[in-house]
């Protein structure tokens, strides 16, 4: 059954500790194959020839498009709800843009691997960032798996020097991180109140238009060839607004410090992309930073799948 809380939600009774096991899954899964298709993006950001800013705002303008339709058909609601909650979107979309450029950058400069390793920092600034805005207790395991990352991160860098492109590369994909870890948590502070098409619409039409002078001062004739065309739609469709979607979704059931942990499997997939499409295969050293890294990552999200005997209650949807 179910019931309504007093703004006219539907709100569902999971004290049952089924339907709160059923509800930590369903958050996993969709984390997951959200996780699946950001490993695909780095590929295809490294297979294209243009500018990283170009490149994020091909990606975010057919994202808007095809969540414009998405939002018509389902006749999802748009305004929100305060000055506070507009603030904050615009200013997710505008930090979308960042984070995005960051990351193609941080491949372009160096290599698919480099860039995926070193952007799966962010689970240490999120562990930072979710107890000051959401007011949430970190657990201790999250804490202890986020500094595990960092002698992961440490066997990336051949030298600190941002001369060398590989640093370099490190360097902007821990922006990337770090950008990202922000939007995990004031995403989840969002999904709240909207829904996740709300939030992802909002994200990625700010990203275009904060984007859009790079296309303005452009003057690259390659952005309109057949086969950039076809990266940005791939990137703007499936790994976009499908992907994006789906992990603001996930964060509905599982914290943002368990989604970033599993987001950080992005360069599982990546590697293995890149090593398909790409023929790129990484050094032992970043092999083993990335093997630091994953356990940091894997141990945290196999524990918290598991049963708990513990009470639980209930949780507003």
């Amino acid at each position: 059954m179910s019931q309504r809380d007093r703004r006219g939600y539907t709100r569902s009774r999971t004290s049952d500790p089924r339907n709160t096991r059923y509800s930590r899954v369903r958050g996993l899964l969709l984390a997951n194959g959200a996780v699946l298709f950001f490993g695909l993006a780095g590929v295809l950001g490294k297979m294209s020839m243009l500018p990283s800013p170009l490149i994020v705002f091909g990606r975010v303008f057919f994202a808007t498009l095809t969540l414009a339709i998405v939002v018509l058909f389902r006749r999802v609601p748009l305004r929100p709800r305060n000055t506070r909650d507009a603030l904050l979107l615009v200013g997710q979309g505008a930090l979308l843009a960042l984070h995005w450029t960051a990351f193609f950058q941080a491949i372009n400069v160096s290599n698919v691997a480099i860039g995926l390793l070193s952007f799966s920092c962010f689970p240490l600034f999120t562990a930072l960032l979710e107890p000051l805005i959401l007011r949430q207790r970190p657990g201790r395991l999250h804490v202890l798996a986020s500094l595990l990352v960092l002698p992961g991160i440490y066997l990336l860098v051949p030298t600190f020097s941002l001369h060398d492109q590989i640093t370099l590369g490190v360097a902007w994909g821990i922006l990337a991180g770090a950008t990202f870890a922000l939007l995990s948590v004031v995403n989840r502070l969002l999904g709240r109140s909207y829904p996740s098409l709300t939030i992802s619409f909002y994200q990625d039409g700010i990203a275009a238009l904060v984007l859009l002078p790079a296309l303005l001062l452009s003057a690259s004739a390659q952005l309109w060839q057949p086969q950039e065309l076809l990266i940005l739609l791939l990137l703007g469709v499936v790994c976009t607004a499908l992907a994006h979607t789906l992990f603001i979704a996930s964060l509905r059931q599982i914290t943002a410090q368990s989604a970033s942990l599993i987001a950080t499997l992005e360069p599982v997939w990546g590697i293995a992309f890149s090593a398909l499409l790409l023929y790129e295969q990484p050094t032992i050293r970043t092999l083993l930073g990335g093997i630091i890294i994953l356990c940091a990552t894997l141990i945290p999200v196999l524990i918290a799948a598991l049963p708990s005997n513990r009470p639980t209650h209930p949780t507003s949807l």
